[in-house]
């Protein structure tokens, strides 16, 4: 089950798995941070076993109830183990959105394709990263 986890973005646990999920970066880990902390439209959401965090995922929901995914983490002990894919199935029953996207670098459309996502296209960034653009539409009947 998933913990809303946007207030306690502060707690160590937290913080080092949305670390982990913008690469350790120390400027895009403050602008996460902010972003949560400050926008009621983004929610962070955490997968608690045993009181311990095992993953994270983080987003908000468009006025055409898709949900945008800005980060997805578990911890590296637990990955390959099916939580990312659980986290991004346990949000969907969440949210109920009719879509899910997300935007992210080869590795993780890699990710995203493998739990059914289609990677729809790709771009360049400024800094020359390729980015892909990943969708999944929301089965109807799967939502009950």
């Amino acid at each position: 089950m998933l913990t809303l986890v946007t207030s306690k973005f502060g707690e160590l646990p937290v913080r080092e798995l949305l670390e982990s999920a913008v690469f350790s970066d120390p400027e895009a880990l403050e602008q996460a941070l902010k972003l949560y902390g400050s926008n009621e439209d983004y929610e962070l959401y955490a997968f608690v076993d045993e009181d311990e965090y095992v993953g994270l995922i983080g987003g908000c929901m468009n006025s055409a109830r898709e949900l945008e995914i800005i980060h997805l983490a578990v911890r590296p002990e637990d990955r390959l183990k099916g939580y990312g894919r659980g986290l991004i199935l346990e949000i969907i029953l969440e949210k109920k959105p009719s879509a899910v996207f997300t935007v992210t670098d080869e590795e993780g459309a890699e990710f995203f394709r493998n739990v059914g996502f289609q990677v729809m296209s790709s771009t360049l960034t400024d800094s020359g990263l390729e980015q892909f653009r990943c969708l999944y539409e929301v089965d109807e009947e799967s939502e009950d």
